[in-house]
């Protein structure tokens, strides 16, 4: 199978989860353009490729100095940055910063073959300055189960449709969230998807594609922040928006002990 490459408060006046722009929720495949900064948690995992910098992955800002990510889209030997505030990845942007990762860390089970554990973490080597296009979004109760139909959204460069080329501006797309007793029936994900995921879409219009990995599944909590409740993890190799093979997502509610025992740790 081929990868779709696809509750931290601060104080003062940006709170998680809260973007200064509401997101218009009225490409990700089947998404439109995004209102500008409207997820400011949204990042761009790029990697130097003799000299030019390139869009790999998504990803999350979740604290000042800390990103989530999919254990899959780290690569040994490459270098990478981390883009914050950007909305066109080929525009020179104002307020857009770029740091390189201090630390980069991967889940100690990340298993590549049967695509599990796949979640990782980068720490900046410097803290970024929270702004109206840089801003963490909130992580969700330790153990918390999306209901079936949830409406969440996935954002990304990812490629707007299969085979064709990433987006330049970030794109988003509703992704209706499929229970995991619907995702792991057999003619859907069936045994490969596993109670540490999170599935999403499935209408073989909309969905995440490569270029999309790593990014968030962003659902609005019952207080009004927006919470990232998946990293986008996996699909179908043989077509992105493939009927009743929805988007599937790293459950971010399973992983909360990881992710506060490393950002302790590091």
């Amino acid at each position: 199978m081929k990868f779709v490459v696809l509750a931290l408060f601060v104080v003062g006046a940006y709170g998680c989860g809260v973007p200064a722009r509401t997101p218009v929720v009225t490409r990700v495949v089947g998404g439109e353009d995004v209102r500008p900064h409207s997820w400011p948690w949204q990042i761009s995992l790029q990697y130097n490729r003799e000299g030019e910098w390139r869009h790999t992955c998504g990803g999350t800002l979740i604290s000042h100095q800390w990103v989530l990510t999919a254990a899959h889209c780290i690569s040994q030997g490459r270098e990478y940055r981390v883009a914050l505030g950007k909305h066109n990845l080929i525009e020179t942007e104002e307020g857009a910063v770029f740091i390189s990762p201090a630390t980069i860390i991967v889940h100690e089970n990340w298993n590549s073959l049967l695509i599990r554990n796949d979640i990782a973490l980068i720490k900046l080597e410097s803290p970024v300055t929270f702004s109206d296009s840089i801003l963490a979004a909130c992580l969700p109760a330790d153990g918390f189960i999306l209901p079936h139909n949830e409406p969440c959204y996935v954002t990304g460069w990812g490629r707007v449709y299969t085979g064709g080329p990433i987006a330049d501006i970030l794109q988003q797309a509703l992704l209706p969230v499929v229970d995991f007793a619907t995702c792991s029936r057999s003619d859907w994900w069936g045994f490969q998807v596993k109670d540490t995921m999170v599935c999403a879409g499935g209408d073989g219009v909309v969905s995440g594609c490569n270029g999309d990995s790593g990014g968030p599944l962003n659902c609005q909590g019952s207080d009004g922040a927006w919470e990232v409740h998946g990293i986008v993890s996996f699909g179908s190799g043989l077509s992105c928006n493939l009927a009743k093979k929805p988007t599937v997502f790293t459950q971010v509610s399973s992983y909360i002990d990881w992710i506060s025992s490393k950002m302790v740790a590091y």
